[in-house]
């Protein structure tokens, strides 16, 4: 535990006791509605905090800004609330998110974004494999006719089918390598 998750613990128990105390003052010559009292309020407590953690988690119901292209064609994405910077690609006329991955080398497509591409995932030959974190995968290599961020296009683009199971593609050194990549105020700044 941090010293903040130490500071916020501590004002947690601070206001328990105070909320405990004002329940024992008031209630001190009818104990048992003083319990009643004290446990309902507990509940309160418990749900008010489990409701901020639940808002948190799901982003306060916040819609991430979506990447934008000005007009000297620099592509500004913004930080989604996981942390991560999300991109949308035109592939040949089908927008597809992606996941923008420095650690990756290659674009790297779901079963699912290589389907609805009009890749048969089922007709591929997965010859390639990969080391991830959740171990070796094995992909199959396909080349993308037309790929749009922006105001670029890039043909015969190649990627990779992943055979395994993944929550979403990829998107790697291999094509985020065509553009200057700036990371800075919650934002990912790509130019050519």
């Amino acid at each position: 535990m941090d010293s903040d998750q130490l500071a916020r613990l501590a004002y947690l128990l601070l206001l328990l006791v105070a909320v405990a105390g004002w329940v024992l003052v008031e209630f001190r010559r009818r104990i048992g509605e003083a319990l009643r009292v004290g446990i309902a309020w507990g509940l309160i407590f418990c749900g008010v905090a489990a409701g901020y953690g639940l808002w948190h988690d799901m982003g306060g119901f916040s819609v991430p800004a979506p990447q934008m292209v000005s007009t000297t064609g620099e592509i500004t994405i913004p930080r989604a609330p996981d942390g991560h910077y999300y991109v949308t690609l035109d592939i040949n006329g089908t927008p597809i998110r992606f996941l923008a991955d420095t650690g990756a080398s290659n674009m790297v497509l779901t079963q699912a974004d290589a389907l609805s591409l009009g890749i048969d995932p089922e007709s591929l030959v997965y010859l390639g494999e990969a080391a991830t974190a959740n171990g070796t995968v094995r992909t199959a290599r396909v080349e993308l006719p037309k790929v749009t961020l922006g105001r670029y296009t890039d043909a015969d683009f190649p990627a990779w089918v992943n055979r395994s199971d993944m929550q979403g593609s990829l998107l790697g050194m291999e094509y985020l390598r065509l553009y200057r990549v700036e990371i800075a105020a919650d934002q990912m700044i790509l130019r050519r």
